[in-house]
């Protein structure tokens, strides 16, 4: 049994530990505050169009005339990798403890590594287009992946850690 001191609590990580809230709560969070956030900073008078983006990576350019559908597959899609993430941070708490007692500098470090993932690996092996996008939002989805992906899935994990 692994125990360790947070805020001068003693919290063990056997037997209390609620994976399930954790990863559901901590996906469901970030689902929504990135969404909204791509909604909000690159189409918010048709935001269909950001789902529909997402879907993008499966249907290729296709998805765009999909309508209702392929912006349903996005928003799903789109969940599912945000409970992918939470999952994954999850099971790396369970072994590396630091992740919950310095929830927010992991948090932080990890929505970077969720940003290097999908910007090195997933949209590359995508059918998503290709679409210019310049520095500054760049640096804005990468500080935006820190405080809205990684920092809510931390603060969740460590929640239900306790």
């Amino acid at each position: 049994m692994a125990t360790s001191v947070i805020a001068g609590h003693t919290v063990s990580f056997s037997g209390k530990a609620r994976p399930l809230p954790a990863i559901l709560i901590g996906g469901a969070i970030v689902g929504v505050l990135d969404l909204a956030y791509a909604i909000l900073l690159y189409s918010p008078r048709a935001p269909i169009l950001i789902p529909q983006t997402i879907a993008s990576g499966v249907l290729g350019a296709g998805s765009y005339r999909d309508g209702a559908q392929s912006a349903a597959l996005g928003v799903v899609l789109h969940f599912g990798i945000a409970l992918g993430a939470a999952t994954v941070y999850y099971l790396l708490s369970r072994k590396f403890t630091f992740l919950v007692e310095r929830a927010v500098l992991s948090g932080v470090l990890y929505g970077a590594a969720v940003y290097a993932f999908m910007h090195l690996v997933v949209l590359p092996l995508s059918a998503v287009p290709p679409s210019p996008i310049d520095v500054a939002q760049q640096a804005g989805e990468f500080v935006e992946h820190w405080f809205c992906v990684g920092l809510p899935i931390a603060l969740s994990v460590r929640h239900y850690s306790r």
